[in-house]
């Protein structure tokens, strides 16, 4: 099977092209967050550089959040235009995951892959391998750090990502020193291969109905409930999130 994976959930872009789970062409950067504009320049280059065309593939796997509002937009919305223009199967991954999976411990280790959400909140998840399979052992979520810390207390955990040394200082302060560590540098960042290795046995999504899992409301939404309280219990989606 040939895949193009593609992760602009977060500050990193990666896509790589992957068949029958080995590499063929990767490309990562961290030095923008201009997505729209390095995007399809960027899936260009590994096509070239893989000899292969857009039609040869047979599937699109992309990284569906949580992360930036409009860092999945972006890479939502081109994997649905790809898939749908070229005939492809399209299936999401979540974006916690594919820092997991980049860490291999040696025993039960929980992994806990984190995103900064600002103001003392954080995207976060748990996973642990077993029987060779990456399970999600607590749901992703947007969550405070206090409130992460308290779900994570004595359990034996590896946090990963660029956020888990950003907060350090919280962590220390909230949870046992002997009970957690920090992931080598190297796997902070996500990789899109290892994204495509995820998404390789998952089942295909319905393209129509594909959408970001932000796992929180926008600023917008945020605001208007500020201002209309009733509305926190009483109203449904005035609009498609996408």
């Amino acid at each position: 099977m040939k895949i193009l994976a593609i992760d602009t959930s977060n500050q990193p872009l990666s896509v790589a092209l992957l068949e029958d789970q080995k590499l063929l062409a990767e490309t990562t950067t961290t030095v923008s967050k201009n997505h729209s504009a390095t995007l399809m320049p960027a899936i260009d280059q590994i096509f070239k550089q893989s000899r292969l065309k857009p039609a040869d593939i047979d599937r699109v796997v992309v990284a569906q959040g949580p992360g930036s509002y409009t860092g999945l937009r972006i890479g939502v919305t081109t994997a649905k235009t790809l898939a749908y223009s070229l005939d492809k199967e399209l299936v999401g991954v979540s974006s916690l995951a594919v820092l997991a999976a980049a860490v291999h411990p040696n025993d039960d280790t929980i992994l806990v892959p984190l995103f900064d959400a600002r103001r003392q909140n954080v995207f976060a998840g748990a996973y642990q391998w077993q029987d060779s399979q990456l399970v999600n052992v607590l749901p992703d979520q947007h969550v405070s750090l206090n409130d992460l810390c308290q779900q994570l207390s004595g359990k034996k955990i590896c946090l990963i990502g660029t956020a888990a040394q950003q907060f350090a200082d919280e962590f220390a302060a909230n949870l046992a020193a002997d009970s957690y560590d920090f992931a080598p540098v190297e796997t902070a960042v996500p990789r899109a291969f290892v994204l495509g290795l995820l998404g390789e046995d998952k089942q295909p999504e319905n393209v129509n109905d594909f959408l970001p899992q932000y796992l929180r409301i926008t600023q917008a939404e945020a605001q208007w409930l500020e201002k209309n309280p009733a509305g926190k219990e009483n109203h449904g989606p005035y609009i498609q999130k996408y």
